[in-house]
């Protein structure tokens, strides 16, 4: 099995690979997106910071993100982590390839394959003692022309994230 098919997608419940059999779709090339967004966290950088792996992100991240780890064992919050996530009939292939709690920065590459890969890349930063701004960036490569319209969909939520991801978050500390 090669690299480029065991790479990552977050947070979707199903994606299906639409094509036209009217249009000419394997000519066309797989198209790359990217896709940022911006949100606080109410509360301190040192709580926040720790939320973004993938074993802690189960605290907030609702029923759909159930992170099946195939290394470490047992599962734990660490780089170079390696699990799988369902999603809908297909299962994604994540790799936690940056973790550093205490540098703010934490990155996944996950592959759904023969749809999609998908490079996330998260950074933290205090704005003071209560407040943590994050940063999200998904970079979203098509894996197969037919896939380009599934990508263009998730790439349009991926921007919509931001407030979802405040208030899960902000929740799991009450």
């Amino acid at each position: 099995m090669k690299l480029t098919t065991i790479i990552l997608v977050l947070g979707i419940a199903a994606i299906g690979v639409h094509g036209d059999s009217q249009t000419s779709a394997n000519s066309a090339k797989p198209i790359h997106v990217s896709t940022s967004f911006h949100f606080e966290v109410h509360a301190p950088f040192s709580r926040v910071a720790v939320l973004f792996g993938p074993e802690s992100e189960r605290t907030w991240a609702g029923k759909h993100w159930q992170p099946d780890f195939l290394y470490p064992q047992p599962a734990k919050d660490s780089e170079g982590a390696v699990f799988t996530v369902p999603h809908g009939p297909h299962k994604s292939i994540w790799v936690n390839t940056i973790y550093d709690v205490t540098g703010g920065r934490m990155q996944y590459v996950a592959v759904i394959p023969d749809i999609v890969a998908t490079v996330i890349d998260v950074r933290l930063t205090s704005m003071n003692s209560s407040q943590t701004a994050v940063d999200v960036t998904y970079t979203r490569t098509a894996l197969d022309p037919d896939a380009n319209d599934d990508v263009r969909l998730l790439a349009q939520d991926d921007g919509k994230s931001g407030p979802e991801w405040q208030t899960a978050i902000e929740k799991s500390f009450k």
